[in-house]
């Protein structure tokens, strides 16, 4: 492979992609840059206070991104299948760095949570590090599953359980939730008998609802979400100054960088609740832009899973579209108040490498899946040169 095709602005490839693909590539770049500026605006005033550097998560940010990208082109430019073959390798890496975290003293908290594992000076986050290989494994196990036999799919159903568990005890009840949807809609679109999926997710809710009334902190946050102007200063409070924000916005929005909420009064502005910055900023209408720019890549990926000839390939697709949108609209969800306050990142919005590096994984995924399912006649973006005629009579020589 060229090297320089590792570098998006250098990979002349493109120019022989499908439609999906090429539209799918551009919508993520945007995606991306939005994300990159929304990010500038919510976390300068706190990084100006907390660092003395006003652009410090920027351009911590902005390196990440870059170095994601050349990950995004090397995956896009590889055949999606031996990607495959070494996905649960991978997912094997991140199931034993998750367990690692629980470890005193190897497990990095914040708010109570032990998410982190620092290798070196760089803080991992194996909890979204594994979610586009989650995919991919499951893809791989409920595309074939009439071939296999019992004992290989028990071993993978109890790999699969031990990822959630291992999230859940973090405890990280969201991206638990998450990683056990996002198997469960795998499953579904496979078409695994009823039977299965229906006591699967029986037990999902069950494990929930456990996970609920142990945990406290769990418990006072869904109680709050039910009327969080109960205790508007204590367990409501993220809740009730994030609809502050979104409701300040109205219409247009209080322009770019005019957000008033983000000045500390909105908690975790960069991470957990950038929605609300960016709604108070772009208001409801910028607000529906970025729905419609999900619906588009939703709409994207359905039809490349639709085109996939391949059934793998097809619950690839699927996959990863149900992570990346699914994501953003479940925390869209919760700073709207719609679903009780929890920590779940806007994908390529919110501050964090790790995040940053899934999402760009997952969007390459899915654009490998559409350039190897285009079913369409590619036309090239640039025609080749038409050769003179002494080059004509050359070639026939």
């Amino acid at each position: 492979m060229n090297l320089r095709n590792l570098i998006p602005i250098f990979d002349n490839s493109v120019t022989e992609w499908g439609l999906e693909a090429r539209l799918l590539r551009w919508l993520t770049f945007t995606w991306l840059f939005v994300g990159l500026i929304i990010l500038f605006s919510a976390s300068y005033v706190v990084a100006d206070v907390r660092q003395d550097d006003g652009l410090y998560y920027f351009k911590r940010q902005v390196v990440w991104g870059l170095a994601a990208l050349v990950g995004f082109n090397l995956i896009v430019n590889q055949p999606l299948q031996k990607i495959i073959n070494v996905s649960h390798w991978w997912l094997g890496l991140f199931l034993l760095l998750i367990f690692l975290t629980l470890v005193p003293g190897l497990g990095k908290k914040a708010f109570d949570a032990a998410r982190w594992i620092a290798i070196g000076p760089i803080p991992v986050q194996p909890s979204e590090l594994i979610k586009p290989f989650l995919v991919l494994q499951s893809a791989r196990l409920f595309g074939q599953w009439e071939r296999i036999p019992w004992r290989v799919r028990f071993t993978w159903l109890g790999i699969f359980g031990l990822v959630i568990l291992g999230i859940l005890a973090q405890p990280n009840l969201s991206t638990a939730s998450l990683c056990g949807m996002t198997i469960w809609l795998i499953a579904l679109a496979a078409g695994l008998p009823y039977k299965y999926l229906g006591g699967t997710a029986i037990g999902g809710f069950l494990l929930g609802l456990l996970s609920i009334s142990i945990k406290e902190y769990q418990r006072r946050r869904v109680m709050s979400f039910l009327n969080p102007w109960a205790d508007a200063t204590g367990d409501g409070y993220q809740l009730v100054q994030s609809l502050l924000a979104i409701g300040s916005g109205k219409i247009w929005g209080a322009g770019f960088g005019m957000s008033q909420q983000k000045l500390f009064y909105l908690p975790i502005q960069d991470t957990d609740f950038i929605f609300a910055v960016f709604a108070e900023e772009f208001g409801f209408i910028g607000s529906i832009v970025l729905l419609l720019m999900l619906a588009t890549f939703a709409t994207l990926g359905l039809i490349v899973a639709l085109k996939a000839k391949n059934p793998i390939h097809r619950l690839v697709a699927i996959g990863i579209t149900i992570v990346m949108v699914g994501q953003s609209l479940l925390h869209i969800a919760v700073a709207t108040g719609a679903l009780p306050t929890t920590g779940l990142p806007l994908p390529m919005f919110s501050y964090g490498g790790n995040s940053m590096i899934a999402s760009l994984i997952g969007a390459a995924l899915l654009i490998r899946v559409a350039r190897e399912s285009s079913e369409a006649e590619v036309v090239p973006l640039i025609r080749p040169q038409e050769k003179n005629p002494r080059q004509r009579r050359r070639s026939l020589r």
